[in-house]
């Protein structure tokens, strides 16, 4: 069974910047896309960036492009979002999703994955 556990989350000001780690086990970890998304309060979760192990590719939202690095450590299984920079924003959860389809299309989409992390808070405010 596979479970994914998100830390790293919290309060902090604009311009600075947070480390998000999720951890994941019961699983092959380099088999499985790894990805993070964040959802606002009453709005759509949304892709934030991916890692394919497979396919040899990351890539982030055009939002957070240049500030948001993703990366994964296999000997590990963890993912890490590196986020830099931070916008003043509403409150948002960021969540880890998994998936071990050879195929994940679209990676942006959160229909792609079928495993989720139970999120880590984030706030950005001054």
């Amino acid at each position: 069974q596979v479970q994914l556990v998100e830390s790293g989350g919290g309060l902090v000001r604009p311009g600075d910047s947070l480390r998000l780690s999720c951890v994941a086990s019961g699983v092959t970890f380099t088999r499985h896309t790894m990805a993070w998304f964040r959802q606002v309060p009453g709005k759509e979760r949304e892709f934030v960036a991916v890692t394919s192990q497979r396919t040899g590719s990351n890539f982030v939202a055009d939002s957070v492009k240049g500030r948001f690095p993703i990366s994964r450590d296999n000997s590990k299984n963890t993912v890490t979002l590196q986020m830099n920079n931070l916008n003043p924003e509403a409150p948002a959860v960021y969540y880890c999703a998994s998936s071990s389809s050879v195929i994940v299309s679209p990676m942006r989409s959160r229909s792609a994955y079928t495993s989720w992390g139970q999120g880590t808070p984030v706030t950005v405010s001054s």
